[in-house]
């Protein structure tokens, strides 16, 4: 990677690290993080798990079967806050694929420390938003990140 590359984080074990910053514009009036603004960090967290992983969305849109992903479920657990200036990492892991879902554990910790906990489900789509089957390329290169145990948190 190059040096004016952006940080798409890294992989410890099966587990993808992201470091991010809290800005302004993530906070609220008091300085803390709005409540949907954790969605953004997860979001990036998931996307660039899967960068590093080789797997690129560009790419699977361009297929001769295209797919996509929509998030059709997401549980999150707020456990104390984030504030302006904060350094955190997201961190992510792919859990399990049933059909077409993907079932993905994320935390967003400070200093070793987990402020907020999602259990996300993905549904892989067509283009026109129907569920499909997980192209074979996705398959192979998620295989090994994928644990059929409970979370990795």
């Amino acid at each position: 990677m190059s040096d004016d590359a952006p940080n798409a984080g890294r992989f410890e074990g099966r587990i993808h690290h992201l470091p991010v910053r809290v800005y302004y514009e993530d906070t609220d009036f008091s300085g803390i993080v709005y409540h949907a603004n954790y969605l953004r960090f997860f979001e990036r967290g998931r996307s660039d798990f899967l960068r590093v992983a080789g797997i690129h969305h560009n790419e699977l849109a361009a297929a001769a079967d295209p797919t996509a992903f929509a998030v059709n479920k997401m549980e999150l657990e707020f456990l104390k806050a984030a504030r302006i200036d904060d350094a955190l990492l997201v961190k992510t892991a792919f859990e399990t694929m049933r059909g077409p879902r993907i079932f993905i554990s994320q935390a967003l910790e400070k200093a070793g420390e987990i402020l907020v906990t999602a259990k996300v489900q993905v549904c892989c789509i067509n283009l026109t938003g129907r569920a499909k089957k997980p192209p074979a390329m996705l398959l192979e290169r998620l295989k090994p990140f994928l644990e059929p145990s409970a979370s990795s948190f």
